[in-house]
This record gives C-alpha cells, sequence and structure tokens, in this order.
C-alpha cells in the first residue's frame, strides 16, 4: 500500500466545547457534503478526534478551525501523527 499524499489525509485533535455540542454529528455530514472517508469520535478528556480522508479534507480542517457547528467553541486544533492510511469509505462517528 502506498503512502497518500498528506494534502489528502487528516489526523485532527480538537479541544474546547466540542462534545455534548453536536460536533461530531455536524462534523460527520460536512465531511459527507465534501465526499470525503473516515471518522470521527469523543475522547475521554474532552477532546475530539477525527480522521479523514479525500481531495476536500483542506475544507473539512477550515471549517473545524473556523469553529465547527454553530453551539461548539473551538480553542485549539493539533495536527495528529497516525500514519496516513486508507480509510473504509463512508464517514462514521465511533462511540
Amino acid at each position: 500500500m502506498g503512502r497518500i499524499m498528506s494534502d489528502t489525509f487528516l489526523h485532527l485533535f480538537v479541544q474546547g466545547r466540542v462534545q455534548g455540542v453536536w460536533f461530531r454529528k455536524t462534523t460527520r455530514e460536512r465531511a459527507l457534503e465534501l465526499g470525503l472517508r473516515g471518522w470521527v469520535r469523543n475522547l475521554d478528556d474532552g477532546r475530539v478526534e477525527l480522521m479523514a480522508q479525500g481531495e476536500r479534507v483542506g475544507e473539512l480542517r477550515a471549517w473545524v478551525e473556523a469553529g465547527g457547528p454553530v453551539l461548539a467553541r473551538v480553542d485549539r486544533v493539533v495536527q495528529g501523527h497516525a500514519p496516513s492510511q486508507t480509510l473504509t469509505p463512508g464517514f462514521v462517528i465511533k462511540r
């Protein structure tokens, strides 16, 4: 399996008021609108983690950095260090 170009793979950790404000659901909807595959999940420490793959991952990152869903407050977005990988089709909310 070849390495995926970094501009088509995204791994983020999002801090702020990002749990209990429809962040995962809205991120999934936005990712699907952009034709991305991947997943999003809440972490026990209050952050949200997401991985996405596709030609328009930059648009998803910009949306997250701009604050994401209306009820959310994004304080910090940190680039993850997961190796690029091929994600399964669709975009799911992990529990």
